[in-house]
């Protein structure tokens, strides 16, 4: 009998819950208690889902209140030792610190897990980290299923995945120099988990997707080794893309079982299904964990029948990797096109796409014949829908030549019209674009789109918070101006929302880190610009100011990577697509007056393929693609790009073929430590390294702000250095943002005086 399970399920809520639960604790207006009830009653429902839908475990140990890396950190005792905070008595609101930052602390670094657009927070490596024990939440967990009646499957993130993704500090010359350590460390955990009872625990180690070295491969044969002689079960999972070359190694490994993804590495069961081991549990990951079509379930059925007699009980299907990267349930979609609707499938219904597979598994397809009949009809309907093809689209497609992805002049050239067109002083300041969303504007957007309000109403209640933003940038003295998007809900589905071939959910919110939580758009067919998106808003913007006004649009990379895309072609292609409205859209912003016109780039290096044999396809066309949407405008129009949240060092020569006049990166949570990579490249145009980080409602110091600035003033020349925060304000409140944009400018004057001595002392010195 094959059994069914998933790695992980979407923890935020269907109604976002724990974001409302998070956001009042955080405020004041809630208290330990009630967050801690919030996630009890989110673990009870989720883990009723699965138990209805037939699975034979609940999966234990995928909730956390802000990420699942820093709830691994908090169990084995591994929070960084410069908080100063006991981890054996780790509170909330110290847990809260860790990853959001305080007066006294600033937070942990933060980045994209794996190619995904989910953010964990990174660990910190020391000589003296230690693994010695820290809160017993999971324990209390497992405890809250097993009195449910429920089989607890209990997930971990491995100690080798967890040691690769975290970061050296200091003391030590290799994050393998800390095995032992955190082996003793898993080790405790999982006889705790044996002594309670659990029979299974499933061990995340992602990393065997990557092109590891020889040292890191050699580690996984001891590691397990010590780890299963007083432990449950260990299912080994590995996902996000195939590990065929690793297949002598996890065949060999002295687990229990190994879970495959099947959806991004279909071609590897060819590989593992001749030679697998008797004795070994193999996990198919048949259903998509990282996008919301339906299965075809038909398909899948063909593909590993095949091995259920072999493997009868040691065959187990579930999600290809963790549900946490899509939406919870369809059910709650009321304004979706029907017709692209049921071409769609959220966690809970992936649940029910596992139950009817498994009993087609066990029972044989009669027993769900109508379900498979459904399938098949949603997998015809939709290739045969005339929603997704649009012949003006392919046309373009088509008529595409290299002369649309270039400027009229290189950079050297166009840098020089351009400083003379805007005359900013040194070390110009800008923001990334956005500023807060106020509860104001909130209640302004869902009124509207409740029809509370009329279009000229919501008009010039938007307009309202645009000069509000525009007289606040003019009182601090930045430089370059925004209008502060309040019209946007998200810098992805605003867009989505305006062009032909994307539908766009009520609640498919998906989890960005913590509290933020995003609700991609679908893209089902071709897409086009039916009309300008973003010019009357910048225009009047830049109305109220003499200062330069920059124009914001999202990025074909980030609008692609961002939004839940169809799988019926190339990723290349849709690109494509998106560049070419995108580039009408830019256009029209130069027509209109704006000089400035930002596009923005934050998911680049996360559409990165995870291994580096794939990359150059990736990037070449990726880079094609920003280059057709900044192109076809005049050299003295100045593209900005801005990417956040990623290491970028060994991709810097695609980053400088994008060809953007001026790039904005996130650099205050690694202490500049990311801007190296530019200054060693020798990066030839413009940047901005974030100098404060607006995920913490921290407000940084001038003095701070100033170190920052001086260290990047030793990396970057001079004339290329721009001053902007880390990424967009729109999660903070008007007096920290004011505050804070108001010691950057500080910093910033003390920078120019500085430079302006130094110019001095050199012009003595020469004569």
């Amino acid at each position: 009998m094959a059994l069914a399970h998933i790695l992980g399920f979407p923890r935020i809520g269907a109604r976002r819950e724990l974001k409302s639960a998070l956001e009042s604790f955080w405020g004041g207006t809630g208290n330990d208690a009630q967050l801690l009830e919030t996630g009890r009653q989110l673990r009870m429902r989720h883990w009723a889902l699965q138990a209805q839908a037939r699975l034979d475990f609940v999966t234990v140990g995928d909730f956390a209140f802000y990420d699942q890396v820093l709830n691994t950190l908090a169990l084995l005792g591994a929070i960084p030792e410069r908080f100063g905070f006991d981890p054996q008595k780790l509170t909330l609101a110290e847990y809260f610190n860790l990853a959001r930052g305080s007066t006294e602390h600033f937070a942990m670094e933060m980045t994209k897990w794996f190619d995904t657009n989910y953010h964990y927070l990174v660990p910190e490596w020391t000589d003296k980290t230690r693994f010695a024990g820290g809160v017993d939440w999971l324990f209390d967990e497992v405890k809250e299923a097993q009195t449910l009646g429920r089989e607890a499957k209990v997930v971990l993130v491995g100690p080798l995945t967890l040691l690769y993704q975290g970061k050296i500090k200091s003391g030590l010359q290799h994050k393998l120099d800390l095995l032992p350590r955190i082996v003793d460390g898993y080790a405790r955990v999982l006889k705790r988990l044996r002594e309670a009872g659990v029979r299974w625990v499933q061990i995340d180690e992602p990393i065997l997707s990557l092109e590891l070295d020889t040292r890191w491969l050699d580690a996984f044969w001891p590691t397990y080794a010590a780890l299963v002689k007083d432990a449950p079960s260990l299912l080994l999972a590995t996902y996000f893309d195939e590990v065929s070359e690793h297949a002598a190694l996890l065949q060999s490994l002295p687990v229990a079982g190994v879970h495959l993804d099947l959806v991004r590495g279909p071609r590897q069961l060819t590989t593992f299904a001749p030679t697998w081991p008797q004795d070994k549990v193999l996990s198919l990951g048949v259903i998509d964990g990282r996008n919301i079509w339906a299965a075809d379930l038909e398909n899948v059925l063909a593909n590993i029948r095949p091995l259920q007699e072999k493997l009868g009980d040691r065959l187990w299907i579930g999600s290809s990797c963790s549900l946490l990267h899509v939406p919870v349930d369809l059910a709650n979609e009321h304004k979706l096109n029907p017709a692209i609707k049921e071409w769609l499938a959220y966690a809970t219904q992936k649940l029910d796409e596992l139950a009817i597979l498994k009993r087609a598994l066990n029972e044989g397809t009669r027993r769900v014949e109508d379900a498979l009949q459904l399938s098949r009809a949603r997998q015809s309907a939709r290739r045969s829908s005339t929603l997704i093809h649009n012949p003006l689209v392919q046309q373009r497609l088509a008529e595409l030549t290299e002369g649309h992805s270039r400027r009229g002049a290189a950079f050297c050239e166009r840098i020089a019209l351009q400083r003379a067109r805007f005359d900013l002083p040194p070390f110009p300041t800008t923001t990334i674009g956005s500023f807060p969303q106020t509860e104001s504007i909130r209640q302004a957007r869902a009124a509207h789109k409740r029809g509370e309000i009329g279009h000229l109403d919501y008009l010039n209640r938007m307009r309202d918070e645009i000069r509000l933003a525009v007289e606040r940038q003019e009182e601090i003295g930045l430089d370059v101006l925004v209008h502060g998007e309040p019209e946007r809900n998200d810098m992805v589905e605003y867009f989505g929302e305006q062009l032909w071939g994307y539908a766009f959910s009520e609640n498919g919110w998906v989890q960005s880190y913590g509290s933020r939580c995003v609700k991609p758009p679908v893209i089902y067919g071709d897409v086009y610009r039916p009309e300008a998106m973003t010019v009357t808003w910048s225009q009047y913007a830049q109305s109220l100011t003499a200062k330069p006004m920059k124009g914001m649009l999202t990025g074909p990379v980030t609008m692609l990577q961002w939004s839940f895309v169809r799988d019926d072609q190339s990723r290349e292609v849709t690109a494509l697509q998106i560049a070419l409205a995108l580039r009408d859209e830019v256009c029209d912003l130069e027509k209109a007056g704006i000089g400035m016109i930002q596009i923005d780039e934050p998911a680049f290096r996360e559409g990165l393929p995870l291994k580096a044999c794939h990359w150059p396809h990736y990037l070449d066309w990726a880079v094609r693609a920003f280059k057709i949407s900044a192109s076809g405008i005049a050299d003295d129009t100045q593209i900005h790009t801005h990417m956040c949240y990623s290491e970028f060092n060994d991709i810097l020569p695609w980053i400088a073929a994008m060809d953007a006049d001026v790039i904005t990166i996130e650099t205050s949570r690694s202490d500049m430590e990311l801007l190296d990579g530019f200054g060693q490249f020798a990066y030839p145009n413009d940047i901005g390294p974030g100098v404060y980080d607006i995920h913490s409602p921290r407000v940084p110091r001038v003095a701070e702000m100033e170190r920052l600035l001086r260290k990047a003033r030793g990396v970057i020349p001079d004339a290329q250095l721009w001053v902007n925060p880390d990424c967009g304000l729109k999660t903070r409140g008007w007096p920290e943002t004011c505050e804070a944009l108001s010691n950057m400018v500080s910093a910033t004057q003390s920078l120019r005086r500085a430079l302006k001595a130094e110019q001095e002392q050199a012009r003595v010195s020469d004569v």
